[in-house]
């Protein structure tokens, strides 16, 4: 296709088809008709004449996305086009005063324009000043402007992809937001101040008709343009660090000046997962949950970021600062400092509170390192944390590297036999140190190791559990509270059913019915020494109101209902409405039998059931009516609602009660040689800490939160927050990961 296309551009055939074939699109070629084909004359396999017209897209694409598909491939570019008066060098505009004195007409032409407004307002006068001002410096300005404009309209620098069909979308949106829009700020910049884009481009299209004279090879006149133009060399750095990942440090060559400007496209310093095995690239990455388990909550909580991380330098410390002092600017001095601070095992909350940065600016700089490459964010090191090989590290390059830390700690044990070690069980990283004095140099190493993507740390996530034991006592308290609102609301019912029956008493006739029922449902009900009796008293008190009410219904009679019996029209409906009367209150003496009935089998049901006990180990607790229940893992503590919050509530208030929860009273006596009775108040006290903390922790109970962060987060001593943890064992599921 390419080869036939190459043809028809040429009109003729080319005259060794064999050297068309084996074309190494550097060389020159002529057809026998003598046309000449010059390599640079296609890219991409079209010809430059066609995507120049295609890839030029209207000003409404000014500062937009500009995408064309062509077979596989994707153009992708950031248009800029000229302002609407041709002009690319801004002008600054100079600030009008908001109110000018008013001033005699100095020309006749002020004199002629006042005349046609005798009266003018004062917004109208201040108009007329501002355009006599303008008329009068109208024909230098236009003088200037025929001068700066320039032949360029628009320039467009376009990236062509070819990328894998499942992954197209995300690269192309990927470098777009990333390159292609942000390199066009350096050459709009360059343009606007001296023309540069413009006077560059005349270069290079000169150099290329030079060359399609003289039948210049392309490798040789693209080295030649290389040379020449800064642009062109630009370009060729960009395309160079995009395609192996890397930086790209641009240096324009104008009038004014170097331009130096940087892009590229992040690259994660560490994953969540271990990745495919079709991802060679990934192999050796630091792998850890701390960056991806943030949660969005917090993404923007700078004290959140700030407690939980430290900086991680990639290269010397020396070096960086060698590097920082070399191109002076107002940051320097705060940068270097800034640098000689940073300490893996100090988080970005120390160094911000001592008296040299601010927090705003640790954070500022940490941003800089870590964008540039040059550093990672990293849970502070410490060596009560446990690390261990991580399961990405790249073991092929085990033997440079064990040269590499050879020269580095020349006493530390072989990298190998280390790594080894940490693998075996893991502990906390002290134990790996000979002695106390030998910590500094171990968390070297450490860092050493955190910097090679060797190791990761192990961390310790933890779910709510609530154990058959709380379920238990939960769903029976909230079956009594059940059964004493309907004991509530059935006596409220009936004190007012009786106050009806009562309220009317003295207009109608008494019977005999009236004398035995006169209060025995109410008292009945008041003294009732049980939850079932009560129900029971109740149910009887609402049947004998209800009777007694439908059977002396039918005497209650107005003086208006005589005035009316003359009437048969009305007389039917009378008794029609007393029918319907009737029925309804059968209806509702039905229902609440059957209401009465069912309450009273539930709360017979649920005095049978034994009594909750709190037992000092819910999870062992095996009585015969748990037998049914499962343990319930809580999710996300912190979102818990309804029933788990109640649940949470209820081991809550196990922490308060000094004879239940055996660890932490076993931690709170602390093995002393103490007496007895002062054992016991420390491990109340312990209790009641515990008891309080365990809302403050709920946050951290979600699987995502590592508990080795908590002391750092609730700005807590590590001892005492493990301490505090270790109580709250008896209900967490703990899983460790890194």
């Amino acid at each position: 296709m390419y080869y036939s296309a190459l043809e028809a551009q040429s009109g003729g055939k080319v005259r060794n088809s064999v050297d068309l074939q084996n074309w190494n699109h550097d060389d020159h070629l002529e057809t026998d008709s003598g046309s000449h084909i010059v390599p640079w004359d296609h890219v991409a396999g079209f010809p430059t004449k066609d995507l120049e017209s295609l890839l030029t897209p209207a000003r409404s694409f000014h500062k937009k996305r500009f995408q064309v598909s062509l077979d596989q491939l994707f153009f992708v570019s950031y248009p800029v086009f000229v302002p609407e008066n041709g002009i690319w060098r801004k002008t600054k505009k100079k600030k009008q005063p908001q109110s000018q004195p008013s001033r005699p007409p100095e020309n006749g032409d002020a004199v002629n324009r006042s005349d046609h407004s005798p009266a003018p307002q004062p917004d109208t006068l201040q108009t007329e000043v501002k355009g006599i001002a303008e008329d009068s410096a109208y024909q230098n300005q236009a003088d200037e402007a025929e001068e700066k404009k320039s032949g360029m309209t628009m320039f467009n620098l376009v990236f062509i992809l070819n990328p894998k069909r499942h992954e197209a979308r995300e690269l192309v949106d990927t470098l777009y937001f990333h390159i292609i829009k942000k390199v066009n700020k350096p050459y709009k910049y360059s343009q606007q101040r001296c023309d540069f884009v413009w006077k560059e481009s005349k270069r290079i299209l000169a150099l290329k008709d030079k060359g399609r004279e003289a039948r210049t090879k392309m490798s040789t006149l693209w080295r030649e343009i290389l040379e020449v133009s800064s642009l062109a060399a630009s370009m060729q750095d960009i395309y160079e660090a995009v395609s192996h990942n890397k930086i790209a440090a641009l240096q324009l060559e104008t009038a004014e000046g170097n331009v130096t400007h940087s892009v590229q496209i992040p690259a994660p310093f560490c994953l969540a997962d271990l990745p495919a095995e079709d991802e060679p690239g990934s192999r050796g990455l630091w792998i850890t949950t701390a960056h991806s388990f943030v949660a969005e909550e917090n993404i923007d909580d700078p004290g959140f970021l700030d407690r939980n991380f430290a900086l991680l330098l990639l290269s010397d410390e020396k070096k960086i600062v060698a590097e920082l002092q070399a191109d002076t600017d107002d940051t320097t001095t705060a940068m270097v400092e800034f640098v000689r601070l940073s300490r893996p095992t100090l988080s970005f909350h120390q160094i911000g509170h001592g008296n040299a940065l601010s927090p705003a600016q640790v954070r500022k700089y940490a941003q800089h390192f870590i964008f540039w490459r040059r550093a990672i964010a990293i849970p502070p090191l410490h060596a009560r944390d446990t690390y261990v090989l991580s399961p990405n590290c790249d073991l092929a390059e085990l033997p440079r590297a064990s040269q590499a830390w050879a020269r580095a700690f020349p006493l530390a044990p072989p990298l190998p036999n280390f790594l080894a070690d940490l693998s075996t069980a893991p502990r906390h990283y002290k134990w790996h140190s000979p002695s106390k004095n030998h910590r500094p140099a171990y968390l070297a190493m450490l860092a050493w190791l955190m910097r090679g993507g060797w190791v990761t740390q192990l961390c310790t996530f933890a779910y709510v559990v609530v154990w058959p034991e709380i379920l238990y006592e939960v769903e029976y308290q909230l079956e009594a509270d059940e059964l004493r609102a309907q004991v509530v609301s059935s006596s409220s019912a009936a004190s007012s059913s009786a106050a009806t029956a009562s309220a009317p008493a003295a207009s109608r006739p008494t019977t005999a019915d009236d004398n035995n029922n006169g209060g025995s449902g109410g008292d009945a009900e008041a003294e009732g020494s049980s939850m079932l009796s009560s129900i029971t008293t109740t149910s009887s008190s609402h049947h004998h109101h209800h009777h007694h009410h439908t059977e002396s219904s039918p005497p209650v009679t107005s003086e208006g209902d005589d005035h009316s019996s003359s009437s048969p029209l009305s007389e039917s409906r009378h008794t029609a409405t007393i029918g319907e009367q009737v029925a309804e209150k059968a209806r509702l003496e039905r229902m609440a039998d059957k209401a009465s009935r069912q309450a009273a089998e539930k709360a017979a049901a649920h005095a049978r059931k034994p009594v909750p006990v709190a037992t000092p180990h819910p999870s062992i607790n095996s009585a015969p009516h748990l037998a049914g229940l499962s343990p319930h893992v809580i999710v996300d503590a912190k979102k818990a609602t309804g029933k788990d919050s109640l649940y949470l509530s209820a081991i809550g208030r196990r922490f308060g009660n000094a004879s239940v929860g055996g660890a932490g009273a076993d931690i709170g006596s602390g093995g002393g040689s103490g007496s007895g009775g002062d054992n016991q108040n420390n491990n109340h006290s312990h209790n009641l800490k515990v008891q309080k903390a365990w809302p403050v922790f709920w946050k951290y109970f979600n699987g995502r939160s590592a508990l080795e962060r908590v002391a750092l987060q609730e700005d807590m001593k590590r001892k005492e927050a493990w301490n505090l943890l270790t109580a709250m064992s008896e209900y967490l599921l703990c899983v460790r990961h890194w």
